[in-house]
């Protein structure tokens, strides 16, 4: 692995710094504690086999989580203030509001929403788009019982309380209902609507009226054919042309998806189905995935946590030079095949 040359060593040990001390854990074994979370999310390994390394036992290191959840808010707090150091001064944001799904098989867990397959802890952002980058600006869990229209209205608030506004909402078919639609109209909006709901196999657009117990709404429903030539549906309240729409909805929306995939590449493995300690390890990777962010361009996401690995273990060699055998392993073992 090269370091590349547009990397100053100072922006390493920053994002090491903000890593370290954003992680605010206090008490005698935090150092351990830290060490593992952010190895075990670098490497894609399980807080158990991680906590073992560090000498500690996985047991304490959720009890530094689920102990200090004031943590949480400070990493979220960091990810929000970076996003906003990356508008560049931009006040005006488009946004996409979508929610991802960590499911699991297994006895509900008290106060979990549930997903199309089964049991899952469920979280929602709103990001915008900035020099290439998909940017974090808001973030709630989804809990058992929560309305669609009231996590829309909780990352809407939390965006306009940053000093934000918001110039265009873009949200998936998820979020399709009388409530969410009503609020949105006093922003622009483009929604995905399900085609079997407004039951319109066809090019549309015009006015449609949505009705859902004993409530309405009104929105301009504009209907198209997509890839494979099914038709797909959006709502929206903007008075430009059709293809303007249909641009715009993919252009903000499309990219979240990669967001969340890289997101989950860094979320740590574990047995626990505790709602704290499974809400710290997404927060955790949105961090990693923030930070990963201000060197996007400049370094491979693999390289970038290589480097981060080894400087957080550079003053334990011995766990360093454990941690890079292992990942070094099957190419020792290709070459000593094409050896012989």
């Amino acid at each position: 692995m090269i370091i590349p040359d547009s990397i100053h060593p100072k922006t390493l040990v920053q994002i090491k710094e903000k890593l370290f001390s954003l992680i605010n854990f206090k008490g005698r074994r935090a150092e351990e504690v830290k060490k593992t979370l952010v190895t075990a999310a670098l490497s894609r390994d399980s807080v158990e086999n991680k906590a073992k390394e560090f000498g500690i036992s996985p047991q304490t290191v959720r009890n530094y989580v689920e102990e200090q959840p004031q943590v949480i808010e400070q990493i979220l707090n960091l990810i929000k203030m970076t996003s906003i150091k990356e508008l560049s001064g931009k006040k005006s944001v488009r946004i996409s509001i979508d929610w991802t799904s960590i499911e699991y098989n297994g006895k509900p867990v008290e106060g979990l929403s549930g997903s199309e397959y089964g049991y899952a802890w469920n979280y929602a952002t709103a990001t915008t788009r900035a020099k290439g980058k998909i940017l974090i600006l808001a973030f709630t869990r989804i809990e058992k019982g929560m309305t669609r229209v009231e996590v829309v209205k909780n990352l809407i608030e939390q965006i306009l309380a940053l000093g934000l506004e918001i110039e265009l909402v873009v949200l998936d078919a998820g979020f399709y209902s009388v409530d969410v639609i009503n609020y949105l109209s006093r922003f622009n909006f483009i929604i995905a609507v399900p085609v079997e709901k407004v039951g319109k196999h066809h090019n549309f657009d015009g006015e449609y009226a949505v009705k859902s117990s004993g409530k309405n709404a009104t929105l301009r429903l504009i209907v198209h054919r997509g890839r494979g030539k099914k038709y797909l549906a959006k709502g929206t309240n903007l008075d430009v042309s059709r293809s303007i729409v249909i641009r715009w909805y993919n252009k903000v929306r499309t990219p979240i998806e990669t967001s969340y995939k890289l997101i989950k590449s860094f979320l740590i493995f574990t047995s626990s189905r505790n709602w704290l300690f499974r809400l710290f390890i997404f927060v955790l990777a949105m961090l990693i995935y923030t930070l990963y962010l201000l060197l996007k361009g400049v370094t491979s996401k693999e390289d970038f946590r290589l480097l981060l690995i080894i400087l957080l273990l550079q003053d334990n060699i011995t766990t360093l030079q454990e941690y890079l055998v292992k990942l070094f392993y099957p190419i020792f073992n290709s070459l000593e095949l094409f050896s012989r």
